[in-house]
């Protein structure tokens, strides 16, 4: 799996926690399991505010993009932060303390 971070300055938090193809979001379940090689899931077609973009399958792996909300004054690496690539199964360490 591979994970953009889009952060924007907003009140909120994110947890996030891997198992497979299956991310749990702040406590909602989505999993990507059955999305093909090759297939777009539309971010509008999926029901979760911190799940922005298009959610592909490249390689065989899953590429989705989360918002990450940050406060205003947030370090350096929660306002840029690198993807995260094939993160183990469990909660996933987010910059910034967002998670």
């Amino acid at each position: 799996m591979h994970i953009n971070l889009s952060p924007q300055v907003r009140n909120g938090t994110l947890k996030v926690t891997k198992k497979g193809d299956k991310l749990t979001v702040n406590g909602q379940a989505f999993d990507f399991s059955k999305l093909p090689e090759g297939a777009i899931l539309p971010g509008d077609a999926v029901d979760c505010e911190h799940i922005i973009g298009n959610v592909t399958r490249t390689g065989g792996q899953l590429q989705v993009t989360l918002l990450l909300p940050i406060a205003l004054d947030a370090p350096h690496e929660a306002c840029f932060p690198v993807p995260i690539i094939d993160p183990p199964d469990g909660p996933i360490a987010l910059p910034g303390g967002a998670a």
